[in-house]
């Protein structure tokens, strides 16, 4: 191995810069050294003193919870394992989930139910669930938990009657917890130059303005009863990258609109303690994209090779995030886009 070593010529700015540096930095101090600036913080701004931890928001009924836990124990204190029974619980919680007669939005609601929740009430088009949602809710019926699985058809593009039905299940269970906006819909291959009008504010309306409404008619009932909530709202990879070689402009569109929504929202409903969070999946399997994949067979090897997994998602590989972003696991977490794409954006 050759080494060649350059000349490096220093001017009078230079030589000050330095000058300073040397002489700001304490006697003694190391270069690359933490040490010095944590001695530099003085003992009554320390994030353990109770003045401070009032600014960290108000603990769980459970709290303490890990280290702080088993530092405020004396050494009779039974200990306690919180991170599964409580964290990441969702024990009598109540939650909406749009588009959840088949799809991503069933795969979440089932996630819920598993997790402990209340009742969860799936809103979608068809007048009658179909078979997927009538065998997961006998299967999810047969586990012995107590949680109910509802089913509501509803069309999220009527803004007034979404609203009617938050109403409703706030009036019934005196609570509102989730809300998971994961209605969608996706047109087929057109250029965006020739794109139709009509086409484009088809794919808007459910979307973009489904989305909202659908936050709103959970949103509104969170704020009603004051107990915070969570709200994630399915957005895409797609709404921050276009797929290379499919020309879908509505789609794109709609989730970047969908990722800024999530941001305006959370730092509204902050105060409120009502957190706004997207979920962009990369490509998965499911009814939407098996009309694409079932029918080109050759974009299903395509797909697979655009992130470094070599494959694409299942429906189930969410399950662990979207029960994450609903549960006390996640509450200082808004206003964030979490990706699940196998990697695809990391080439």
């Amino acid at each position: 191995m050759f080494r060649i070593a350059m000349p490096i010529a220093f001017g009078p700015k230079t030589r000050l810069a330095h000058a300073l540096l040397r002489s700001a930095r304490p006697a003694g101090a190391a270069r690359f050294s933490t040490s010095a600036v944590a001695r530099s913080v003085p003992a009554s701004q320390s994030p353990v003193k109770p003045e401070n931890q009032k600014r960290t928001g108000v603990l769980p009924p459970y709290g303490p919870v890990g280290v702080a836990a088993a530092l405020d124990a004396t050494p009779s204190t039974p200990p306690k394992e919180t991170l599964f029974t409580h964290e990441f619980s969702l024990a009598d919680r109540v939650a909406l989930v749009s588009g959840a007669n088949r799809g991503l939005g069933l795969e979440m609601s089932m996630a819920f139910l598993e997790g402990g929740a209340r009742a969860v009430y799936c809103l979608d088009m068809p007048a009658q669930p179909g078979e997927e949602w009538q065998k997961v809710k006998e299967y999810v019926g047969r586990m012995g938990g107590k949680g109910r699985l509802e089913y509501i058809s509803a069309d999220v593009r009527d803004q007034e009657a979404i609203w009617k039905i938050g109403e409703t299940v706030g009036d019934k269970e005196g609570r509102m917890d989730v809300c998971v906006a994961a209605a969608g819909v996706l047109k087929s291959h057109t250029d965006c130059l020739e794109y139709p009008a009509k086409q484009f504010q088809d794919v808007m309306d459910v979307n973009v303005n489904g989305v909202l409404f659908t936050a709103q008619a959970a949103g509104r009932q969170m704020a009603r009863f004051g107990n915070g909530g969570s709200i994630i709202l399915i957005a895409s990879m797609s709404g921050s990258i276009t797929n290379r070689d499919n020309a879908w402009v509505s789609y794109n569109t709609s989730k970047s609109a969908v990722l800024q929504m999530a941001r305006s929202m959370a730092c509204e409903l902050g105060p409120k303690r009502i957190r706004v969070n997207t979920l962009s999946p990369g490509h998965i399997y499911t009814h939407m994209t098996a009309a694409h994949l079932d029918t080109q067979p050759h974009l299903l090897d395509k797909w697979a090779n655009l992130n470094p997994m070599g494959r694409i998602g299942r429906p189930d590989e969410l399950r662990g995030v979207v029960a994450w972003l609903a549960s006390d696991a996640s509450t200082f977490c808004t206003g964030s886009d979490i990706i699940v794409d196998g990697g695809h954006r990391a080439w």
